[in-house]
């Protein structure tokens, strides 16, 4: 998980200094991780193989099933 999200080393400048700020990271990460990204030894996405959804989901897939506001972003 650290190798994928820089804000959790202070290796550079896009370390998250608030805790809200990294939340919303950590929500964004998990969520393509389980619904987007294509695991090699899966073949399909953990969502798919946990029937909560039957296809690959895009990007925008993704941001337009956040709730106003979760993770504390705001989409407007």
């Amino acid at each position: 998980m650290r190798m994928q999200i820089r804000r959790l080393t202070r290796l550079t400048n896009g370390f998250s200094k608030k805790w809200e700020n990294l939340w919303a990271a950590l929500c964004l990460h998990f969520a393509y991780y389980n619904f987007v990204r294509i695991h090699q030894t899966l073949r399909v996405t953990p969502a798919m193989e946990a029937k909560l959804t039957d296809h690959i989901w895009t990007i925008q897939e993704l941001v337009e099933a956040l709730p106003s506001g979760s993770c504390g972003l705001s989409l407007s």
